[in-house]
């Protein structure tokens, strides 16, 4: 399964008949019924979506996809295109904040190029799924072809396939790319109908003139690309980025292959609902790992219903929330498997 019309066929929604079960076990586990809070749901979402009553906690992998944005010529960022390949480099040496808390969790890291401006070459460990050498000016008209947007969801679904295959079970999402909240932030917006005023933040730590100036981009990139914006494809190519269609596409894959999604932070999320406008079902496979400090993140979580599990006022990106939420997953397999029962420890329950 490695096409992204083969994905949206093996996409289904979650088979809840499952769910008296995992909750009856998860009431006989040695504790207050429900004590447990967000552990409890989460272990019952990875048993749904794995379609089992004995969830299986294989490899953890960590998705780190990179790319360039057009859009950067327009002086959105308080850093200049060329750190781009200079974090890919960085994240290869096992320098990056993202190989900290991956060893940390003890999940691998795959770092991708899909369309970083500088061409990156066969460097050892990087997976190379480069389109071209990063997007065109959303400002000016749409970032990519149709065409290349799906080879961008391909690979991210292809990606997904071989984490699948090499025995992870948990699947995380991060990103690289100097400019990319602008594109994220105007995806969100044509999605979902937010206010660009309302989602716009500082991404890498701009001044006050320089978010005016942001809006005013973000904006005009709705209004030249408008004539783009009829259906979830084509919006994503207007105004999207190679990195976030290969997460929309990791989006996509994971849930093809009945593995749990963690969500990183914003630009991540806006891959995320890229995947739920292309396939609304994919919704019940993602978890969003954290509040992003990013300034519509709150916003966008309200408008999906969405309940990040933690709350650090991050926004680097990278997947570095979406790592330590894999912790807290983790956890919550770890009691529903390994925790004793009541009805096998012996333990009396509360009569009351």
């Amino acid at each position: 399964m490695k096409t992204y019309e083969e994905a949206l066929e093996a996409i289904c929604p979650l088979d809840h008949t499952l769910e008296p079960e995992v909750r009856a076990h998860l009431d006989d586990l040695t504790k207050p019924p429900g004590s447990l809070g967000r552990l409890e749901e989460l272990a019952l979402q990875v048993c749904l979506i794995q379609g089992t009553a004995q969830p299986r906690l294989g490899k953890k992998r960590i998705c780190c996809l990179a790319g360039d944005h057009g859009v950067a010529a327009e002086g959105v960022s308080a850093f200049p295109q060329e750190v781009t390949p200079q974090m890919v480099h960085n994240m290869l040496a096992g320098g990056a904040a993202i190989n900290v808390l991956t060893r940390h969790v003890g999940a691998d890291l795959v770092v991708a190029d899909l369309g970083v401006a500088v061409p990156l070459g066969n460097l050892p460990g990087l997976h190379s799924r480069r389109i071209r050498g990063g997007t065109d000016n959303i400002a000016t008209g749409p970032a990519m072809r149709r065409e290349e947007a799906v080879a961008a969801l391909t690979a991210g679904i292809e990606l997904a396939a071989a984490a699948a295959a090499e025995g992870v079970t948990l699947l995380g999402t991060g990103d690289m790319g100097i400019a990319n909240t602008t594109p994220s932030t105007a995806l969100l917006a044509a999605y979902l109908g937010c206010a660009v005023e309302d989602i716009t933040g500082r991404g890498t730590g701009i001044d006050e003139q320089r978010l005016a100036h942001k809006v005013a981009v973000i904006k005009r990139a709705l209004d030249v690309n408008r004539d783009q914006l009829a259906n979830p494809l084509g919006t994503l190519a207007a105004l999207g980025g190679f990195e976030i269609a290969g997460i929309a596409g990791l989006c996509l894959g994971g849930a093809a292959q009945h593995l749990p999604v963690v969500v990183d932070g914003f630009i991540s999320t806006a891959g995320a609902v890229a995947a739920c406008a292309l396939c609304p079902a994919v919704r019940e496979y993602l978890i969003f790992s954290h509040l992003s400090q990013e300034r519509g993140h709150r916003v966008i979580m309200e408008a999906l219903k969405a309940r990040p599990l933690l709350d650090l006022d991050m926004r680097l990106g990278e997947g570095t929330g979406a790592a330590l939420a894999m912790g807290v997953i983790e956890a919550a397999l770890k009691i529903y498997n390994q925790m004793a029962t009541f009805s096998g420890a012996g333990v009396s329950r509360n009569e009351a």
